[in-house]
């Protein structure tokens, strides 16, 4: 939002809560929205507007919703994910946890990779929809699509960055990490997202990217430029291959493979440069995730995340494992 207005840009944010953040300039007008209601997103829309950004976009008929406003819309730039590539043999995000089930990517990824086909069964197929109804419309309205990475920054609803920050708070100095601390899951810092939205409103197009940061750093080294902020020092034990149990070794970030995307179509197509790197995104995290856990459960600050990764600070399995 700051982006947008920066640039000049009359900026309506809307949202369920229709709540205001604090580093928004004050021009930004908030609006309380419910995605699913058509007539209330067309009210707000109106007459019409020079550019939809939607972040909650998902499925064929969040597409159709979008595209249904087209004559009252100049352009759209919509969030997608890394999620929907598939690697051409069935396999992609969701059969990682299936034996033998982990994509064999070309890395980097690029855009023209294929996808998983789209449907509604999971939440990268539900993507992989979205896009291509947008994709086929994009003569009656151009629509940037962003496929973003592991988004991070304040106020993110999945924050992997608790799975270090929170065991450095609770003084736990010693960690595994499965593959060696080598997996690599390419982040997106949502001020690079940001600059993404903001470059692709100024150049309406209808094209496909990925929106990653620079990079892309190892759990390894995630953990040890958490640590560099907090000012902790701690013991990393390294595991060959898979996590010794769901428990123990098993961060966010752990994949078999790497998962690394190609970013030379952005920097290509939108001029696009990183505005921050992943140790420089760091420190407004890791305050804003230490002030939120003040005095409540991580489960109840972090509600979605807990349910994704409900095993993420099993201590007692740690320490038995390591007792063992």
């Amino acid at each position: 939002m700051e982006a947008l207005a920066r640039d000049g840009w009359k900026v309506t944010a809307a949202s369920r809560g229709g709540a205001r953040d604090e580093s928004w300039p004050g021009e930004v007008r908030t609006r309380r929205l419910d995605r699913e209601d058509d007539a209330a997103l067309g009210a707000l829309i109106g007459d019409g507007c020079d550019l939809v950004v939607d972040i909650v976009a998902y499925g064929a008929g969040h597409a159709r919703q979008l595209t249904g406003l087209a004559d009252r819309v100049g352009s759209a730039v919509v969030v997608s994910t890394v999620s929907v590539y598939g690697d051409g043999t069935g396999r992609g995000f969701d059969t990682m946890s299936e034996p033998g089930g982990f994509p064999r990517y070309p890395v980097p990824v690029r855009e023209d990779q294929p996808t998983v086909p789209p449907g509604d069964a999971t939440y990268s197929t539900g993507k992989a929809a979205l896009e291509r109804e947008l994709i086929a419309a994009g003569d009656r309205l151009p629509t940037t699509l962003l496929r973003a990475g592991a988004i991070h920054g304040p106020h993110s609803p999945l924050p992997r960055e608790l799975y270090f920050v929170k065991r450095n708070l609770d003084g736990r100095r010693r960690r595994v990490l499965a593959h060696r601390g080598e997996s690599r899951f390419h982040t997106s810092a949502a001020r690079n997202l940001a600059e993404l939205i903001r470059l692709a409103a100024a150049r309406p197009g209808s094209r496909v990217l990925n929106a990653c940061d620079p990079q892309p750093p190892t759990v390894a080294e995630i953990g040890s430029a958490v640590d560099a902020v907090m000012g902790v020092e701690t013991e990393t034990v390294l595991v060959d291959g898979a996590a010794p149990s769901p428990s123990v070794g098993s961060s966010p970030w752990s994949v078999e493979l790497p998962l690394v995307f190609d970013m030379s179509a952005a920097e290509r197509e939108l001029g696009y440069r990183p505005v921050v790197s992943y140790p420089e995104s760091l420190p407004e995290t890791v305050d804003w995730l230490t002030r939120r856990l003040s005095g409540q459960d991580w489960t109840d600050a972090f509600p979605t995340l807990a349910r994704i990764y409900p095993d993420l600070f099993d201590y007692a399995a740690e320490d038995a494992w390591f007792g063992a």
